[in-house]
């Protein structure tokens, strides 16, 4: 039988809403109690307590002991409720079970020796993808959570379920493939990084072409100028040399 975590509760009076109410107004969780045809028992906790069991991993497949009016109840927790605003616990709900009890449960999977992990010193990144394995079980006989070993794995190394060590009398609910449970990835910032100096170089080529286009626009505009300035310059000359001949012609008649 699986070593249960004592949990500290004291009865409470009264049922409904305002009840719980009145409960958290002194500074208590309220809960129940319920399951394996018995009677259900109104119970509050402390809620450091709680906030305690909560931080560790697995809180809906740890077994616990509650011990109200002399009696001892095992019990799992079923439902959590918090608040929307302070995501604070404002009631849990707990179920008796008897020992023949099975059920379908989530129980957490947690990643050791990231350090040990050559791909992930080279920048990869842990792609989770499953954080839960669903399994179906005695309450007694359930792991409080399943290990994945990180030490070897490469960048594009995978592991599945059939490398986790699964306890005696725990069945999967998935049994029929073999699934993936995580995987090491390569990492994408250096390809950002790459992506950017592209994008980098091909705005200072286009500076750079646009300042020539810019240059040679500039150079025939004042080729254009000195054209026209040319032509103005040899009409006058065109002119006066015209009016020079009339005078001289002028004057030998008059002579």
């Amino acid at each position: 039988m699986a070593q249960a975590t004592l949990l500290a509760a004291e009865l409470r009076q009264g049922t409904g809403k305002g009840a719980a109410r009145a409960t958290r107004r002194a500074g208590r969780v309220p809960a129940v109690i319920y399951g394996n045809k018995e009677a259900s028992v109104l119970i509050s906790i402390d809620p450091l307590d709680l906030q305690q069991q909560l931080r560790g991993p697995g809180f809906f497949a740890r077994v616990f002991e509650i011990e109200i009016g002399g009696k001892k109840h095992r019990v799992l927790a079923r439902d959590l409720q918090v608040d929307p605003v302070t995501d604070r616990p404002i009631h849990v709900d707990f179920m008796r079970f008897s020992e023949a009890t099975r059920l379908n449960i989530d129980v957490q999977v947690v990643f050791e020796n990231h350090e040990e992990s050559p791909g992930l010193k080279r920048g990869g990144v842990l792609n989770v993808v499953r954080h839960t394995i669903e399994m179906r079980c005695k309450p007694d006989s359930i792991p409080e959570s399943l290990t994945v070993d990180l030490t070897g794995l490469d960048i594009g190394d995978s592991v599945h379920i059939s490398a986790l060590e699964v306890p005696e009398d725990v069945e999967l609910a998935v049994a029929d493939r073999d699934f993936t449970v995580a995987t090491i990835a390569a990492p994408t910032i250096l390809v950002e990084v790459e992506e950017e100096e592209e994008e980098d170089e091909e705005g200072i080529e286009g500076e750079e072409g646009e300042e020539g286009v810019e240059g040679e626009e500039g150079e025939e505009g004042v080729e254009g100028e000195e054209g026209e300035e040319g032509e103005e310059k040899a009409e006058g000359e065109k002119g006066e040399a015209k009016a020079e001949g009339k005078e001289k012609a002028k004057g030998k008649k008059d002579s």
